[in-house]
């Protein structure tokens, strides 16, 4: 395995303003640190397998176990030739709209859309711009790790005749430059990146289009009936089409651009997919290959303060500007950053969509599902799944039936929960999860290199792979170098360091980083939460841990809690898959639950144990049902739950790591639940982005007063008041000014807001 911190990381530091710090680093590592063993030779899991319930064809083929020895490489290590293709692109454009004569200012017109959507790409140029990104990159980055075994899947598939269309997550606006310059250099040709408008300004999309850039037209999100959005969406679609005939890539994301406030899935991304699904049904490709994608980094690379507002796209010349003020602030310094390119198992879109509509069945909304329990009015929890959309639907989404729009919105979340549960978790933010989580005091550095090996193994143990390799000691000093504005490092007597987080923003700022772990505990975490609301009406929240585990669980109470909590998490972040039905989640919360040593099983008197599987009995019509497809009528099969208990584990180590857990998830939670109080003193109606604003403001108050920053984030107040808007607490009303929120006669007593927040603190670990 290529180690990614030897050798650079371990090379004597170069003169630099920071040679205070380097001395405190020679003297926090000393001799008794030497002898902590690497923890990386250990097992590395190949992760990104393909939905095996949804593509078990494609599950099965483009694999082979040997892949997964190959181990990985630096793409930014190539020599200039690898980047000259001679294929490059033909720059074929549609030339008209069907047979026959057509008027010429139809002509003309097509023609001006086609120049705002694409432009024939210069190999020169191209080949240009690789040269000068191989050397930026390199001045950026320590290294971009990509497995081998992974390049090889995307390169056979390639090889397969059908298209490939590759569906990214989205952490910069480098992604779009760091993807096509890695296909290049691996030998796939040219990448046409399908681009956000509203990012770019009018003289960076030209020079995108010539490297290869798509973007959508505005004409194309004109209604239906608009003969402009008609004709936008017929030229779109032609130029999809023959671009996957001539077996280009396509690399769509699926995510918002960075710093953008609003959902996670991408209505343009999903807009792209729509394309490209439409084509496959209408037969103009037998099939297309998509590869989902994640590019992660120990620290996303410096970027405009503009590109945080949406109204403010990224120029030229300021694009410009911030290449070279990376390159001037990494000048003689060594804290480069380093990335991880993760290209998981290609599947059939074909495939899925012949199987996907199977799995579709009847949905509530979370108003539907939870505001009764909320107020007191019912207990049972209604068996059925949420639903809940944030994404907006744009004009060539909604050009399509109805039933396409669900299967493109399926599809997306599908493919984005394979790129983020697959993605490779760095350094940093297993760094910033010890400190903001467990240390936010200070921790001695000897205890947290202990620390950081547990938590890697924990990370490996349950099947996801981190983004590093090499000494712990160089691992540590990389993480806590990149981390420098966000924590202190000082010196005591006994040789050894102490770190301490950085009150105020830097909390906030190590929040945004840990939540790039929660993916992996995430099931866990719900599950521990779903326990602490349990238990909340039976002990004390401080009462001994001993006292916790007195108490029996049932099965039943378990699920139930389980499945409030998570109606009550936005989809944007459990990112289930729509093949995954949401009493298998609890069956799987549950067995994270056991596996991890916090619950386990308790015999009751005359109930069968626990381990006699040898006479479990199994219902007919659940044996021959395709996973993830239930129904009303599937409550029986459960019926055998409610013999079943538990315990909580009094080994050692639980209180610790339960309360670890339920801190994974205190930010969101403890964000809703000021929410909540917020609703007394919050001036409504007033518009979606006016409350979430005085929301926020009231998050940054309630922050400096009691030190919770890391609910701080204008993400999570958005958050908050979208899914209140949800659950019937906001309603929205229209206006000449644009829609209004205002509180709904339901939430209007203070009876009932206390309701709500007493609803959500029970889930909250203090």
């Amino acid at each position: 395995m290529a180690t990614m911190l030897e050798g650079r990381c371990q090379t004597q530091p170069r003169s630099s303003p920071s040679g205070r710090e380097t001395s405190l680093w020679s003297s926090g590592f000393g001799m008794k640190l030497e002898a902590v063993t690497p923890f990386l030779g250990k097992y590395r899991p190949f992760v990104g397998r393909c939905c095996q319930t949804c593509t078990p064809k494609s599950w099965e083929s483009l694999f082979h176990r040997s892949i997964t020895d190959l181990g990985f490489c630096n793409v930014i290590l190539v020599k200039e030739e690898n980047t000259r293709v001679q294929n490059l692109l033909s720059g074929r454009v549609p030339g008209g709209t069907g047979e026959g004569q057509v008027p010429d200012l139809v002509k003309k017109e097509v023609q001006r859309i086609l120049g705002h959507i694409q432009a024939p790409p210069r190999p020169f140029l191209v080949r240009l711009f690789s040269w000068a990104l191989l050397r930026f990159l390199n001045c950026l980055f320590l290294n971009v790790q990509l497995h081998k075994g992974q390049m090889k899947m995307v390169q056979k598939a390639a090889q397969a005749g059908l298209p490939l269309v590759l569906l990214s997550t989205h952490k910069t606006l480098l992604d779009g430059i760091l993807l096509p310059f890695m296909l290049l250099s691996q030998g796939l040709g040219v990448l046409r990146v399908a681009w956000d408008s509203r990012a770019c300004s009018p003289a960076l999309r030209a020079l995108l289009r010539k490297l290869g850039g798509l973007f959508l037209p505005p004409e194309a999100n004109l209604s239906l009936d608009s003969s402009e959005g008609l004709l936008a969406r017929a030229v779109v679609q032609a130029v999809i089409e023959q671009l996957l005939v001539s077996g280009q890539p396509l690399l769509i994301f699926l995510e918002e651009p960075p710093g953008a406030l609003g959902p996670r899935l991408s209505a343009l991304g999903q807009a792209w997919v729509g394309f490209v699904v439409q084509a496959v049904q209408v037969g103009i490709v037998p099939d297309a290959l998509l590869v989902p994608v994640a590019v992660t980094y120990d620290l996303v690379p410096d970027a405009p303060c503009d590109i945080d507002h949406a109204s403010a796209p990224l120029g030229l010349w300021t694009g410009a500007l911030a290449v070279l003020h990376s390159l001037w602030s990494r000048w003689g310094c060594s804290h480069r950053i380093c990335s991880r390119v993760h290209l998981a198992q290609p599947f059939s879109l074909q495939e899925y969509i012949v199987s996907a509509r199977s799995c579709w069945g009847g949905r509530q909304t979370l108003e539907q599902l939870l505001q009764p329990i909320v107020l007191g009015q019912c207990t049972a929890v209604p068996d059925t799944e949420k639903e809940q959309e944030w994404t907006p639907i744009t004009g060539p989404l909604l050009a399509l039936k109805e039933e396409d729009q669900l299967l493109v919105r399926r599809l997306s979340c599908h493919v984005l929960s394979a790129s983020v549960g697959s993605s490779a978790v760095m350094s940093t933010a297993i760094m910033a999860t010890l400190l903001l989580f467990k240390h936010q005091k200070g921790v001695f550095l000897s205890q947290l290199l202990g620390e950081f090996s547990w938590l890697t193994e924990e990370i490996l143990l349950r099947g996801f792979d981190v983004g590093f390799s090499g000494q712990l000691r160089s691992l540590l000093q990389h993480s806590l170098s990149l981390l420098r504005a966000h924590v202190a490092l000082l010196r005591i007597r006994q040789g050894d360091l102490l770190v301490v987080p950085q009150p105020g923003p830097g909390l906030t700022h190590l929040a945004q980083l840990s939540a790039e772990l929660l993916p992996v505990f995430l099931s866990e975490a719900v599950g521990a939460c779903a326990v602490r609301g349990l238990l909340a009406g039976r002990v004390p929240p401080q009462g001994p841990w001993e006292l916790q585990g007195i108490l029996l669980l049932s099965q039943n109470e378990l699920y139930r809690q389980i499945l409030l909590l998570m109606h009550l998490l936005p989809q944007d972040l459990l990112l289930l898959k729509p093949c995954q039905s949401s009493y298998c989640y609890c069956q799987e919360v549950l067995d994270r639950l056991i596996q991890c040593g916090l619950l386990v099983a308790e015999e009751t008197p005359g109930s069968r144990p626990a381990c006699d599987t040898g006479r479990q009995r199994l219902s007919r019509k659940l044996l021959w049902k395709p996973s993830g497809d239930f129904t009303d009528s599937d409550s029986d099969d459960f019926e055998e739950a409610e013999g079943r208990y538990f315990r909580l584990s009094q080994q050692s180590h639980c209180p610790d790591f339960f309360l670890f857990l339920c801190r994974l998830l205190s930010p969101l939670l403890k964000a809703f639940a000021q929410a909540a109080a917020f609703l007394r003193q919050g001036q409504l109606p007033d518009t979606e982005l006016g409350y979430t604003e005085q929301l926020f403001q009231f998050l940054q108050a309630t922050a400096q007063e009691e030190g919770i920053f890391e609910c701080a984030d204008p993400k999570l107040a958005i958050s908050a008041v979208w899914t209140f808007r949800d659950l019937g607490v906001l309603q929205q009303t229209p206006s000449p000014a644009g829609p209004r929120l205002h509180l709904s006669p339901t939430f209007a007593s203070q009876d009932n807001q206390e309701k709500l927040e007493q609803f959500i603190r029970q889930f909250i670990c203090s």
